[in-house]
């Protein structure tokens, strides 16, 4: 019975071992199988890895390039900005300097600007009518500054003008017309008399030479009378064109222009004419309007140089034609100070005339005063 015992255990010893060795050789291929299968698992998760850390290197270098734009592009505008604020601290300075100086502060000249296209004939003709439209309408009562009543009277008056103004002349000439009406008596008169009359008109020795020579020729060449054409007038003591046509065309109704300084002075601003000569004045004026215009054109070139358009301080601010006026600027161009500048009616003064027309809208001219 022992017996038995022992070789069953001895069988049953046996039969276990070989089983142990199949169990690891199982466990020796499931450990290589593990071992096959963790492989690829490793190469799996090591891919990404490598495909993350070259996009976290794209993404840096991306953001690195951002970052050195945006740190240029505020260089840039940095510096812009303290350019701009030097400009302005610039412009600060020379305004202060201007300030305090009471001149502006000496900046880099204006590039010289090409010369404007020269005016065509016909476009200065159209801006000429104009100003002489603009004008009408301003000094519809323009007319002949002296006081007269008939031609004999306009052209003496006329003659003492010369170098003094038309107030004076009509402040004169009462005494001097009550005294010597007429061409005869005037050529008969005493010198020394006829001098004492008309000394405020200044230059009264070779005035009252003139105007007693005017009247003895009129008396010996033209029966007392004043003649009517030009060439009979420029050949009288003392009369030259622009005499004769104040005659003619406010005694006689023949149309002429007159230039006297007003008148010239004006169209030379005006840039109707270059010319400085009287009757190269005359001519080139004359060339612009119709005939029927120049009297009256005289007129009112001549009102308009003695109330608003003065030789030396023009009133530009109150010019009625300072849009067409290539000189603008010349004179005082604020409307205030300007219409201080203004002179007779204009300016709420009295006239030249003692005795002005009907429609003359200002206060007649005081008389002489005694002594």
């Amino acid at each position: 019975m022992a017996a038995a015992s022992h070789d069953s255990a001895v069988g049953e010893h046996a039969s276990s071992a070989p089983g142990k060795a199949t169990n690891r050789t199982a466990l020796g291929r499931s450990k290589a199988l593990t071992v096959k299968k963790t492989t690829p698992a490793k190469k799996t998760a090591a891919a990404p890895a490598k495909k993350s850390a070259t996009s976290a290197k794209k993404t840096a270098a991306k953001k690195s390039a951002a970052t050195k734009a945006a740190a240029k592009k505020s260089a840039a505008t940095e510096a812009t900005a303290t350019k701009a604020v030097a400009k302005k601290t610039a412009v600060t300075k020379a305004a202060a300097k201007k300030t305090a100086t009471g001149k502006p502060a000496p900046t880099k000249p204006p590039t010289k600007k090409p010369p404007a296209k020269p005016e065509s004939h016909t476009a200065l003709v159209r801006r000429a009518r104009r100003i002489n439209r603009e004008l009408a309408e301003v000094y519809s009562y323009a007319h002949p500054e002296l006081d007269f009543e008939n031609p004999f009277e306009l052209l003496v008056a006329t003659v003492l003008s010369a170098q003094t103004t038309d107030l004076r002349v009509n402040q004169t000439t009462p005494r001097l017309f009550a005294a010597y009406p007429t061409p005869e008596d005037l050529a008969a008169a005493v010198p020394e008399e006829v001098e004492e009359l008309i000394r405020p008109t200044g230059f009264f020795r070779a005035k009252t030479k003139s105007i007693m020579g005017l009247s003895k020729a009129l008396r010996d060449d033209f029966g007392g009378e004043v003649p009517g054409r030009v060439e009979d007038l420029v050949k009288l003591p003392g009369v030259g064109r622009k005499t004769a046509f104040v005659v003619l065309g406010n005694a006689f109704g023949v149309p002429g222009i007159t230039v006297d300084t007003h008148f010239g002075r004006l169209v030379r601003r005006w840039k109707w004419t270059e010319e400085t000569d009287p009757e190269k004045v005359e001519t080139a004026v004359a060339a612009l309007f119709p005939k029927s215009e120049w009297t009256m054109l005289s007129h009112r070139v001549i009102f308009h140089g003695r109330r608003i358009c003065h030789s030396r301080k023009p009133a530009c601010g109150a010019c009625p034609i300072a849009e067409l006026c290539p000189s603008y600027g010349e004179g005082e161009t604020d409307p205030e100070k300007a219409k201080k500048l203004l002179k007779y009616e204009m300016g709420g003064l009295p006239g030249q005339r003692l005795k002005p027309p009907p429609d003359y809208p200002g206060r007649p001219a005081p008389p002489l005063a005694e002594g």
